[in-house]
């Protein structure tokens, strides 16, 4: 894999595994109007992991709206849950690998986050949560329908595999549609960095399962594992393509992202991920130097409720923007990502305009 993982390791930013179950002996989330049967659920599911995972219990109802945004922005929780706060909670580990989201759609939902993409390893990490949730309280199980959960989109195995990727090349080239039939075609679908109804910014692509019933996990492992392979490969062809065909003008576009974020004064959420992405590119294209990792986790503090976190104390949206361009322009300085070559060519360019002095 060592191969594979150098040739991912530029498009893939995590890889996930989410299972929906439901308890065989509780009404549904929908139907559950038992706050006291809604947190014996909590409980017991908390009680379960508490001997094997070092996790933090939130109550929905019991944490701040900026709180509660703040565990939205990366990832952690979702809006169904947030949205049922009176019976909802949630399980996450410190490194934020782990989150058991208890009373949301489904009883729980299961998720395990890997940066990279192992969708095998993450698979089993998640399968162990799993089993220990199970031995706590039965699931809701059907030997015909598998798994029973209150979306029938999660039917069967109750699985789904997925895969963050950072598409630039593809998406600047207006390539995305012909790979989005070839993902319906195969049962998997393409989102947002968000999920469902989210929008692509950043250019940063969720690629998941959508068919749980009638399949295997195996066969949900394996075909969106070949899909991912395939557009990374596409991926790739078009970036060494968008190279060779305008180098001057990408080079150009990137080293001036990289300088409005050096130096500008304020800059707001959507221009900061258009710029972004630009750096990103660099980085990925030889033109910048820095690793992806300190990128993609300065991409999620620098959201408003993860800024608010940084700061202390709530900041308006114009003082989040100048909150930002600071932090950014920092965090970037410090990385030292402009490579010895892009040095030498911005030294000899300015001694050329100066006469040398």
């Amino acid at each position: 894999m060592a191969k594979q993982s150098e040739l991912y390791k530029s498009v893939v930013v995590s890889t996930r595994i989410r299972l929906a179950r439901n308890f065989a002996d509780y009404p549904f989330p929908n139907r559950l109007k038992n706050v006291s049967a809604a947190r014996e659920i909590v409980k017991l599911v908390a009680a379960g992991l508490s001997h094997t995972e070092m996790l933090d219990l939130y109550y929905m109802n019991a944490i701040s709206d900026e709180k509660a945004e703040f565990l939205k922005e990366r990832n952690l929780i979702s809006q169904d849950l947030i949205n049922h706060r009176p019976i909802s909670a949630a399980l996450v580990s410190r490194d934020e690998s782990i989150s058991v989201m208890i009373n949301e759609e489904d009883h729980i939902r299961e998720q395990y986050f890997m940066r990279g993409f192992d969708l095998r390893a993450v698979y089993e990490r998640v399968v162990g949560i799993d089993d220990i949730i199970s031995e706590c309280i039965p699931f809701a199980y059907d030997e015909s329908l598998g798994y029973l959960t209150a979306c029938p989109t999660n039917l069967g195995t109750g699985l789904r595999a997925s895969a963050m990727l950072f598409l630039p090349a593809l998406t600047r080239r207006n390539l995305m549609r012909r790979i989005t039939p070839e993902l319906t075609r195969k049962g998997l679908v393409v989102r947002g960095a968000f999920g469902e109804g989210s929008g692509t910014e950043g250019e940063l692509y969720q690629i998941s399962n959508e068919v749980t019933l009638g399949i295997s996990e195996d066969e949900i492992l394996d075909v969106v594992e070949q899909m991912v392979k395939t557009i990374v490969e596409f991926e790739q062809r078009e970036r060494a393509r968008m190279l060779a065909e305008e180098e001057i003008a990408l080079t150009d576009r990137i080293l001036r992202a990289y300088g409005i974020l050096t130096s500008c004064m304020r800059i707001d959420l959507k221009e900061f991920m258009l710029r972004m992405s630009d750096v990103k590119l660099g980085v990925a294209l030889g033109i910048l130097g820095g690793d992806y990792a300190s990128l993609d986790d300065l991409i999620v503090d620098m959201r408003p409720a993860n800024i608010n976190r940084l700061n202390g104390a709530p900041l308006a949206a114009a003082e989040q923007d100048i909150y930002r361009a600071e932090y950014v322009g920092k965090a970037l300085r410090g990385m030292d990502l402009l490579t010895t070559k892009e040095r030498n060519a911005l030294q000899l360019r300015s001694e050329h305009y100066t006469g040398g002095n």
